[in-house]
């Protein structure tokens, strides 16, 4: 009777235990006080915040909005020698310290359905534990339904890789479209679901510019990624960002009207 009572203590103390980690434990910080480094995207090729909340982190930006608990955009540069596939221990989603409003809190996801889905893959970061957990910040995470997040989205995200090991480096601004209302919320802190995700690609080559945006439903499709090619113009009119303020507006112009896939191998 003795030991009964002493294994029913001990149990319910490990499911308390258990509990309390899984509800209340926070890692470590995952930024380098190192500051930003070179891999960064220039200002020149930044989007506009339409929020004021930009981050920097040393391996993407990004800017945050708190009305939707989530980044509006993310934006970063991938070259070739990001392409490795170094074996990275997955660490935990963590709230990002340099959101002064408080990035989502990862625990908003669990029960609902959706996966963490991320906007700068964590993929495309495998060549340092730096450049890799930073990616599992919660300001880098959005709602995605799990075969929308398996399958076309991850099929982008493999082409993109493709691409800049055949092209060279690339900058690539990513995000949910952020709807003022309509949009399903999950979690304590009503984390909004994007109904659809944006990817811009651009590649440069001295004052030579070549660009891929897409613009993608958030379910499954077995259709080729070419059905999702969009302007970047038509981008701007679902987000309300202004993606390349900094370039003139000539610039603008050619390159945000039209649809181009010319010179890109899918």
């Amino acid at each position: 009777m003795k030991n009964r009572t002493i294994y029913a203590v001990l149990l319910a103390l490990c499911i308390i235990g258990f509990w309390l980690f899984d509800n209340f434990y926070t890692p470590a910080t995952y930024s380098n006080s190192n500051g930003s480094s070179p891999d960064v995207v220039q200002s020149d090729f930044l989007p506009l915040s339409t929020t004021g909340s930009i981050v920097e982190h040393e391996y993407y930006t990004l800017s945050y909005s708190e009305a939707h608990e989530q980044a509006e955009w993310v934006a970063y540069t991938l070259k070739k020698e990001h392409l490795t596939y170094d074996d990275r221990q997955r660490p935990y989603f963590i709230e990002d310290p340099k959101v002064k409003t408080k990035s989502a809190d990862w625990r908003n996801y669990k029960g609902s359905g959706f996966d963490r889905g991320h906007l700068c893959p964590a993929g495309d970061r495998r060549f340092s534990e730096q450049a890799y957990n930073e990616t599992f910040y919660t300001s880098n995470i959005s709602p995605q339904d799990r075969y929308f997040n398996a399958g076309i989205w991850n099929r982008l995200e493999q082409k993109v890789r493709y691409w800049c090991k055949k092209y060279g480096d690339l900058i690539v601004v990513t995000g949910g479209i952020l709807s003022e209302k309509g949009l399903l919320e999950i979690g304590e802190e009503d984390v909004d679901v994007p109904n659809s995700f944006y990817k811009i690609i651009l590649r440069t080559s001295g004052e030579e510019v070549q660009l891929l945006a897409f613009l993608i439903p958030a379910t499954e499709s077995k259709q080729s990624l070419q059905n999702f090619l969009v302007s970047v113009d038509e981008i701007e009119g679902e987000t309300g960002i202004d993606f390349f303020v900094n370039q003139t507006k000539k610039w603008q112009t050619d390159m945000e009207s039209g649809v181009f896939d010319k010179g890109w191998e899918f």
